[in-house]
């Protein structure tokens, strides 16, 4: 009898996103679609409208799964970093000024032709899937997530980088008068930046979110597309993109930049290595509010400890 043997971050099935979740958004688009031929909706927009929201839900890929029920949706919408629009976590709010229509996507740097295109085409030539990801910000809670989006493995074949990349820069958007927090956290180096090593850039883990939860990213947490890396700290989350840059040089991150002692470029979770403040060897599961031990690498080693080793003065953890 053949014997499987799970994942150490692996699930049932049944502890998977809701399958009400995803019947409830197609029920959704039907009445949408109902509505454009009643005459409701004008025609043109419906159709924009549909050529992005009718690739949701997305399959799931049944590759990456979880050792912990889902943070419900409502939950996870209301605790978020986007400092963009504040400093406290119920930003979701004041999040809603970000205008994500139109979204232009600049994709530039050591590649083979630069080029500027907008959000929705850009996605449209990428195959999309859910995966549900766990996650743990520095803070020490965490929360699991069901994202939809592409590998980034997709968007360098798309780049075409040359040889000489060796990092990518992602940068999110700056406009003080959409995003208050811009103007009032003036000493920040705005516009956020965070970076990957190629090798992190292509790993399968690495993830570019447009959507969770079966349905089109909220903008609370970083609409339009937004990075999803699970095994790092969540300061290695750059939303709002509007720059992916392929580059030579080592790119510098905000949190880096503010708090280079406690913010590193590697941001890799370890359990052992505590922030300079507090302990890392535990974490608050944000939904249930249980404390459970913190796992190197968020759990995910087996897919990315690979690509540290043999890395010697380099501070991977912090």
């Amino acid at each position: 009898m053949p014997v499987i043997r799970r994942k150490g971050w692996e699930i049932p099935e049944s502890q998977a996103t809701p399958e009400a979740l995803f019947l409830d958004r197609r029920a959704m688009l039907g009445l949408l679609g109902a509505a454009g031929a009643s005459g409701l909706l004008p025609a043109p927009a419906l159709a924009q409208e549909d050529a992005f929201a009718k690739r949701f839900p997305a399959q799931r890929n049944e590759a990456f799964k979880l050792d912990r029920p889902l943070t419900p949706e409502d939950v996870n919408g209301n605790y978020n970093n986007f400092y963009e629009y504040g400093t406290e976590k119920g930003i979701a709010s004041a999040a809603q000024k970000l205008k994500t229509k139109p979204w232009t996507v600049t994709i530039d740097g050591l590649v083979e032709k630069p080029i500027k295109l907008d959000f929705e085409e850009l996605v449209a030539k990428m195959p999309i899937e859910e995966r549900l990801y766990r996650h743990r910000c520095v803070e020490a809670w965490s929360m699991t997530i069901p994202w939809t989006g592409f590998p980034i493995a997709k968007l360098i074949e798309f780049a075409k980088p040359t040889s000489g990349a060796k990092y990518l820069r992602m940068e999110t958007f700056l406009d003080k008068d959409m995003a208050f927090g811009q103007r009032r956290l003036f000493m920040y180096p705005w516009p956020y930046v965070e970076g990957l090593t190629m090798a992190e850039a292509a790993n399968d883990l690495a993830f570019l979110a447009v959507g969770a939860y079966g349905k089109p990213i909220a903008k609370q947490h970083g609409a339009p597309i937004r990075l999803a890396v699970p095994w790092k700290y969540g300061f290695k989350s750059i939303k709002s993109i509007v720059r992916f840059e392929f580059t030579a040089e080592r790119p510098k991150g905000m949190w880096e930049q503010l708090q280079s002692s406690e913010y590193g470029f590697w941001a890799n979770v370890n359990p052992e290595v505590p922030h300079p403040r507090w302990s890392q060897s535990h974490e608050r599961v944000l939904h249930t509010g249980d404390r459970v031990p913190t796992l190197l690498y968020n759990g995910y080693g087996e897919w990315v400890a690979g690509l540290y080793k043999d890395m010697k003065g380099e501070n991977l953890f912090m």
